[in-house]
């Protein structure tokens, strides 16, 4: 299994709120429709994000990130409450 982190930061404490809303409401249940998928969480600490997301192989990823698993995949609208956010992710083995 693999772990995908990407890191962002919202440009203020609303903003903050709308970005968990949209991550945990619009995208992590479009997250599980995708074969491969094995779960996702997100770790918040003020206005800074780290969203984690799990999968079965490369292949897996490659269905939601497209032919460019290394690209960050951030949609308009969390674009439009973050002020900074990682252009590309990292993937780690899962190990235990």
């Amino acid at each position: 299994m693999l772990a995908r982190l990407w890191k962002g930061v919202a440009g203020s404490p609303a903003g903050a709120d709308a970005y968990q809303r949209h991550v945990t409401a619009r995208v992590f249940p479009e997250l599980r429709k995708i074969p491969g998928h094995k779960g996702a969480q997100v770790l918040r600490r003020d206005r800074e994000f780290l969203v984690i997301t799990f999968w079965e192989s490369m292949d897996a990823i490659r269905k939601f990130a497209g032919p460019d698993p290394e690209r960050a995949v951030v949609e308009p609208e969390a674009r439009a409450v973050l002020s900074e956010f990682d252009e590309h992710v990292s993937h780690y083995e899962v190990v235990q």
